[in-house]
């Protein structure tokens, strides 16, 4: 709990969630970005650059708040390459066989009630839990 801050998470929660509600509002699409992501590379045209504009504003988003306050999320480093790139793959398969990713299930599919989401949320966040106390607890891999 030493690094409990929940007024920028909710104000965090606050933007994704806005940022979800115009998205769906305006475009009439779900901000799920693995779908978001896989449709950048199978269409064209003003569908392919809403797309793009969306993860670009994603990734500048989190550029500048990383620039303009660098003690706010300070980096991890050293975790075995081996892990990463297993923890990567396993998101992907777990992505593509869920129809879906955290992001799209979570935010976007809760707030629409989907039972579908409500189950893959469920999943997800039980699944982090157990992986969290099985690398930390019992295999001690990462203290």
């Amino acid at each position: 709990m030493q690094n409990f801050t929940p007024v920028s998470a909710l104000l965090g929660g606050a933007l994704i969630g806005l940022s979800a509600f115009i998205l769906l509002r305006f475009n009439g699409r779900i901000a799920g970005i693995s779908s978001i992501m896989n449709g950048l590379f199978t269409t064209s045209g003003p569908n392919r650059y809403w797309r793009m504009t969306f993860l670009l504003g994603l990734m500048l988003g989190a550029t500048i708040w990383q620039w303009s306050v660098p003690t706010s999320l300070p980096l991890r480093q050293n975790y075995p390459l081996p892990l990463i790139i297993a923890g990567g793959f396993l998101v992907g398969f777990g992505t593509r066989i869920g129809s879906g990713c955290t992001s799209g299930h979570g935010i976007c599919g809760l707030a629409l009630l989907s039972r579908r989401s409500i189950a893959a949320t469920l999943t997800f966040m039980a699944s982090g839990i157990l992986t969290v106390y099985l690398i930390r607890h019992v295999l001690q891999v990462l203290s």
